[in-house]
C-alpha cells in the first residue's frame, strides 16, 4: 500500500477527532482591510441603529437589570440605576449595546471556529502561571472597567464612536489610554518574555 494511501486509512480509523485536530488555522484578515470593515459596521450602525459603537454601557445596563430583579427600590432611587431603567416601561437588557456585545461574543466564537482557531486556552508567557495570569487580567479589566465609566466611555466607545465624530474629549480619552497602556506595559511585559 502506498504511504499517503496507508496515512489516509489511519486517518480514517481515528475518526473525526483527527480531523478537526490537523485543520490547519486560517490566516488573519490583514490589519487595513479588518479597519475598513470596521469603519463600514461603525457607518452602518449609524444609520441602522443612530447610535454608534460601544460596550461599557451593555455592562452597566446587565448590571442596572440585576439591581433592578433583586433590590427595585434601591434601583430606582438611584440616579445611576435609574439612567438605565428609564421609565420602567422597558428593560434594560432591551438597549442596543446589551445585543451588540452578545453579537460579538457569538460572533469571535463562530469566526474562530470556522477559521479553525478556536481552542481552550490561556495565554500567557512562559513566566507567568495561568493562575497569575488570570488575576492580573481580572485585575485589569476591573481598572479598565472602572476607567471606562469616569470616561463615559469604554475604548470602543470613545476611539471608534466619539472619534469618528471629532470629539475632543475621545481623543483625549483615547491618548490617555495609550499612554496609560505604554507606562504600564514596561513592568507587566516580563510576563510575557
Amino acid at each position: 500500500m502506498h504511504a499517503d494511501a496507508q496515512s489516509l486509512a489511519a486517518d480514517a480509523g481515528q475518526g473525526h477527532e483527527s480531523h478537526a485536530a490537523a485543520r490547519t488555522p486560517q490566516p488573519y484578515v490583514h490589519p487595513y482591510l479588518a479597519g475598513f470593515g470596521l469603519g463600514l459596521v461603525l457607518l452602518a450602525s449609524f444609520v441602522i441603529m443612530g447610535r454608534g459603537l460601544g460596550a461599557s454601557g451593555a455592562f452597566s445596563s446587565v448590571i442596572a437589570g440585576g439591581i433592578d430583579a433583586v433590590a427595585p427600590a434601591h434601583a430606582q432611587g438611584n440616579a445611576f440605576y435609574g439612567e438605565y431603567l428609564g421609565d420602567g416601561s422597558r428593560s434594560p437588557l432591551m438597549d442596543w449595546l446589551v445585543f451588540e456585545v452578545l453579537g460579538v461574543f457569538v460572533g469571535g466564537f463562530l469566526s474562530g471556529l470556522l477559521a479553525g482557531r478556536f481552542k481552550k486556552e490561556i495565554g500567557r508567557g512562559p513566566a507567568i502561571t495561568s493562575g497569575k495570569r488570570l488575576v492580573l487580567a481580572f485585575i485589569g479589566g476591573g481598572i479598565l472597567g472602572f476607567g471606562s465609566k469616569l470616561a463615559r466611555g469604554c475604548m470602543s466607545g470613545q476611539a471608534l464612536t466619539g472619534g469618528a465624530l471629532l470629539n475632543v474629549g475621545s481623543w483625549a480619552a483615547m491618548m490617555c489610554i495609550f499612554a496609560g497602556a505604554y507606562a504600564v506595559a514596561y513592568f507587566v511585559r516580563r510576563q510575557w518574555q
